[in-house]
């Protein structure tokens, strides 16, 4: 089958590692369900896999890919939930979760397989594209603001680097559920898409708020850290679930942290429930991933080329 994989790790040039090619059908396995593929987004994973963040040498080649919506072996419209191992579904009970494209076969191919129970039913509101936006980055926004940063409809909160897929989850998330959002970015176009998507303010990048939030959504790390920090309010909280800036800040804050008793919260995908509920949400609500680009699998390196760019706003899909 046709597949966009990882060949080698080159931590410089991590497109000089991926291949578009032939790859081995998955094969069947007691427990686990093979899915056709009709569309996976891109995500900043899979550029990390490509350095070999979380992928090893041992595990090359390594079909890229995270989100997947596609047909299940009875026919039925699917959204794939990404993350194995946490619940012992299809696996032994002791393993650890990971995340597919680290230890099984990721979804940038015309096949994947996974456990049964990481397979939920597609809302028929949402599209093949639309639905795989939703399980790494959608989820990841849903689980920062809604049980990690715990905010709620009326609360204020900032969302770093408008344009990434978690960033731009969260403002129209955010805007939906009844938060006052605000966003930064460096580039103007991608602030005035911010707004255009629900953020009352759009900010340059470290720019003074005009009040201090509630919560701040955090995925760049070190570039923005410290205005994150001085964004919030007494006893507010940031949410950390990426650092594509880098992971060390030359500013900690501490003595804002702990002076005013601010929380600071890792958070990692979310469960197969809150996907669920994310699911439901949108297909309740209207709301919809922001889509930048739409690519079919075999131009999937533009799209590679694209993210590490950082020039989109919103997800890169790819479809088969």
């Amino acid at each position: 089958m046709f597949a966009a994989y990882a060949a080698r790790i080159d931590r410089d040039q991590p497109l000089n590692g991926l291949e578009l090619g032939e790859r081995p059908a998955p094969e069947a396995r007691p427990g686990w369900t093979t899915v056709n593929v009709k569309a996976a987004s891109l995500n900043h994973h899979d550029l990390w896999s490509l350095r070999g963040v979380g992928l090893g040498e041992d595990k090359l080649p390594m079909i890229l890919g995270c989100d997947a919506a596609g047909i299940d072996q009875d026919g039925n419209e699917v959204v794939l939930h990404s993350v194995i191992g946490q619940t012992g579904y299809g696996v032994g009970p002791r393993e650890g979760r990971s995340i597919l494209t680290e230890k099984y076969q990721g979804t940038f191919a015309e096949q994947v397989t996974v456990p049964e129970w990481n397979v939920l039913p597609k809302p028929k509101e949402l599209s093949f594209e639309e639905a795989a936006c939703l399980p790494t980055a959608w989820l990841t926004a849903y689980r920062m603001l809604f049980t990690n940063a715990g905010v709620r409809p009326g609360d204020s909160v900032l969302v770093q680097g408008a344009g990434g897929g978690v960033a731009t989850a969260a403002i129209v998330l955010g805007k939906a559920a009844g938060l006052r959002v605000f966003a930064t970015s460096r580039d103007e176009a991608k602030r005035k898409r911010a707004l255009e998507l629900g953020a009352v303010e759009a900010v340059e990048t470290g720019a003074r708020l005009p009040q201090k939030v509630d919560a701040v959504i955090e995925t760049v790390g070190a570039a923005t850290w410290s205005h994150s920090i001085k964004s919030l309010r007494p006893g507010g909280t940031v949410v950390i679930s990426g650092a594509t800036s880098g992971d060390r800040p030359s500013h900690a804050e501490l003595t804002r942290v702990f002076f005013l008793e601010l929380k600071i919260v890792g958070s990692t995908m979310g469960s197969k429930d809150e996907l669920e509920d994310l699911l439901a949400f949108c297909a309740a609500t209207g709301v919809r991933p922001v889509i930048d680009e739409t690519l079919p699998l075999d131009r999937a390196r533009e799209g590679f080329e694209r993210m590490e760019a950082g020039g989109q706003f919103g997800k890169i899909v790819l479809t088969v």
